[in-house]
């Protein structure tokens, strides 16, 4: 055998995969990714790919083997790898304040290395102050249907997909579901009120719990993995004057839209709200090094500023590798890069591009059902009926990935999450992608749709 065989075969013996069937590798084999460039990479068989999901995941927000990202973490590594956040770094002081500077009305940055940590930290700060401020009343943590939070027990019973969540209850009590805000999916694209409308299911399931029995809600700015849904104008907007009106947290999950990808800083930045946390991962660091942050408003952070002989008062949690150096300084290093070379201009400027291409292949093909997106984060709904709107099955979404893996680029989907909503294609290119990158995704798109 050769080599690119002897390691798969390896693969196949020892590796267990994420959000993977092992039954399909007894027939086939798992796609080996060796190298990266650029925006491209390459598999152990030496084909070459335009990678559009950013890592898969919507992480690698700068691109592949990115020189000036690979000297901060390696130079940080050498200065000092790791020490516990109970004490003080320089790589973190420095990426806190640079953060910070893009992100007005918040002040606090709390480290660890996951999103789905990161999500649990917010829910532990909003059950502490509902011990702390309100007598133990207000723990219940609201979610929105077809949001993704994380993956442990804790952030799947705020998780409002189906499949992601099955067979690993029982879930944590005090977590409470509310509708979605999918335009499209309801028949009201053209309603002008729509945001408003949707809001206001919030309120009513808000209401019905007892607003004094709820201390949060978590939100995507734009739900990612549950179908690229973008709020209606007034949305977001009428959800926080709600949260405001009855004392509830806001926490905007940046986890996937923050640092760049939707054409500003931070996803919610697009509408006028002020969030009480923020929590972010994936593109913090582009993927050189594992990070995530919970950042609060210094409201939020004072209700744990308390007399140091109350043992109960402050903030009861750790992250082991939240003390990893190499996270912060790549988060720095990160920021530097987006701003030095005006990639939020380039997002909103390729985003523009690909977004006029998505539309004309809509034209095009009626399997395409909407168009949707921000910036350099769209997806396309496939349907078997535009009148009717009934989703394509999955099937069909996953042959039009593989049609462009053919083609040479990769591109992502909503899988695993519905029983019957995993009808979503999704594009995450990096931020520095060029036309020519978006001009050989949609003409890989337009050679998967005619085979549909």
């Amino acid at each position: 055998m050769s080599q690119a065989q002897d390691y798969i075969a390896l693969d196949k013996k020892y590796v267990w995969h994420h959000l993977t069937q092992h039954k399909l590798y007894e027939k086939g084999d798992p796609i080996v990714i060796v190298e990266g460039k650029g925006n491209r990479v390459k598999d152990i068989n030496g084909k070459d790919y335009l990678d559009c999901v950013a890592g898969g995941v919507w992480t690698v927000n700068v691109g592949y083997a990115n020189e000036r990202m690979v000297r901060a973490v390696a130079d940080q590594i050498a200065t000092l790898n790791y020490f516990a956040n109970s004490y003080a770094n320089l790589p973190t002081i420095r990426f806190s304040e640079k953060l910070i500077s893009h992100m007005p009305g918040l002040d606090r940055v709390y480290m660890s290395n996951s999103g789905s940590e990161a999500n649990e930290k917010a829910f532990k700060i909003v059950r502490q102050i509902g011990q702390l401020k309100h007598g133990g009343k207000k723990t219940k943590i609201m979610f929105r249907y077809r949001d993704y939070h994380g993956t442990t027990i804790g952030c799947l019973s705020a998780c409002g997909q189906f499949e992601r969540k099955n067979q690993y209850g029982p879930f944590v009590p005090g977590f409470v579901e509310f509708p979605d805000c999918s335009a499209y999916r309801y028949h009201m694209e053209n309603d002008p009120d729509a945001g408003v409308k949707f809001a206001k299911k919030f309120e009513e399931v808000l209401l019905k719990e007892d607003p004094d029995t709820v201390g949060g809600v978590i939100i995507e700015p734009i739900t990612a993995g549950g179908g690229v849904i973008v709020p209606p104008d007034g949305y977001m907007e009428t959800l926080d004057e709600i949260c405001k009106k009855y004392g509830v947290l806001l926490i905007i999950d940046e986890v996937v839209c923050g640092v760049g990808r939707t054409g500003k800083w931070f996803g919610y930045q697009h509408w006028n709200v002020k969030p009480d946390m923020v929590t972010m991962a994936k593109g913090v660091a582009s993927g050189y090094a594992p990070i995530s942050c919970t950042v609060a408003t210094e409201q939020v952070f004072q209700d744990f500023v308390n007399d140091p002989a109350d043992r109960d008062a402050y903030f009861r949690d750790i992250s082991t590798f939240g003390g990893c150096t190499a996270g912060p300084a790549a988060g720095y290093e990160n920021i530097c890069i987006i701003e030095d070379e005006n990639l939020l201009d380039n997002v909103n400027r390729q985003g523009a591009y690909l977004m006029d291409g998505l539309m004309a292949l809509k034209d095009k093909y009626e399997i395409v059902g909407d168009v949707r997106g921000k910036g350099l984060f769209a997806g396309i709904e496939l349907v078997k009926d535009r009148a009717t709107r009934e989703p394509a099955d999955e099937s069909k979404a996953g042959a039009l990935c593989g049609a462009c893996m053919k083609e040479g680029v990769i591109i992502g989907r909503t899988a695993r999450c519905f029983r019957d909503l995993n009808n979503t294609v999704c594009f995450a290119p990096a931020l520095n992608s060029t036309k020519d990158d978006m001009d050989e995704l949609l003409a890989a798109l337009d050679k998967g749709l005619a085979t549909l």
